[in-house]
């Protein structure tokens, strides 16, 4: 049986460890006939070690998505390893500690501010940009979200950095549309990653879903948001764009 991504040339960012939603998403695109190249930032031979990790083996490129030199040479070093690419996975966040929890949003410096927005929100553009001169008609780029049309406790600035990645979406597929190009975001509930456990009170985030989400919800297990990914990477939703799609048990259509 042909897998849903057979053939794709799949780039997936933001992996850190096995836990990262990431990771999962380049296990099942390989599962699902994926060719993958992943992207990491910092502590590198740790992502090369996890590489080790998929059902195949996946080349492993620095990306520091602040640093335009190294978004400038990304097309150029992904090529290295396949011939274009067909799909791109954002998988990048970050916020320093003074831009989560209580107190933050009054009391949060602009300079970190602005650093949580350069990195969770137009990392987005700035990774689409990179990745263009691979893509052809049919690609996808698909970036992770959590959704921001409410404020959430103790997420803060982040919470502002998604919703202004949301808009970036719209704008992206707006601007990429007339080349055949796709761009989604999935909201996915909570996941345990290391992202995760940076957000204080992120316990209060698991209790709430799986007593809320029609169809229950286990912070322990990726693969229901990884599935979503790779749905959106294949030629399985040639009309979707502009769009954020929930995985996440049903949560956002209930009510307190």
């Amino acid at each position: 049986m042909t897998g849903l991504l057979e053939g794709k040339r799949i780039l997936v960012t933001g992996v850190i460890t096995d836990a990262s939603l990431g990771f999962h998403v380049a296990k099942v695109a390989q599962q699902q006939g994926a060719t993958v190249v992943l992207t990491g930032f910092g502590r590198m031979r740790l992502v090369e070690r996890i590489a080790q990790r998929l059902p195949e083996a996946a080349p492993v490129l620095e990306l520091d998505v602040t640093d335009q030199s190294q978004l400038d040479s990304l097309a150029e070093r992904v090529s290295e390893h396949v011939d274009g690419l067909d799909g791109v996975l954002h998988s990048i966040g970050n916020a320093p500690a003074s831009c989560l929890g209580e107190g933050a949003f009054m009391n949060a410096p602009w300079e970190d501010v602005a650093a949580t927005l350069q990195v969770s929100a137009y990392s987005f553009k700035s990774l689409a940009t990179a990745c263009l001169p691979l893509m052809s008609e049919g690609g996808s780029v698909v970036g992770m979200d959590f959704d921001n049309r409410q404020a959430w406790p103790a997420y803060d600035w982040m919470g502002v950095a998604k919703a202004g990645l949301e808009s970036i979406c719209r704008y992206l597929a707006r601007d990429l549309g007339p080349k055949g190009i796709r761009v989604n975001l999935v909201a996915a509930g909570p996941v345990k990653t290391m992202a995760a456990k940076s957000i204080p009170g992120f316990s209060a985030f698991e209790d709430a879903w799986d007593e809320r989400a029609p169809l229950g919800w286990d912070v322990t297990n990726a693969e229901p948001v990884a599935r979503t990914c790779c749905a959106l990477l294949s030629d399985w939703l040639p009309v979707t764009t502009g769009s954020m799609v929930w995985a996440d048990g049903g949560f956002h259509a209930i009510s307190v």
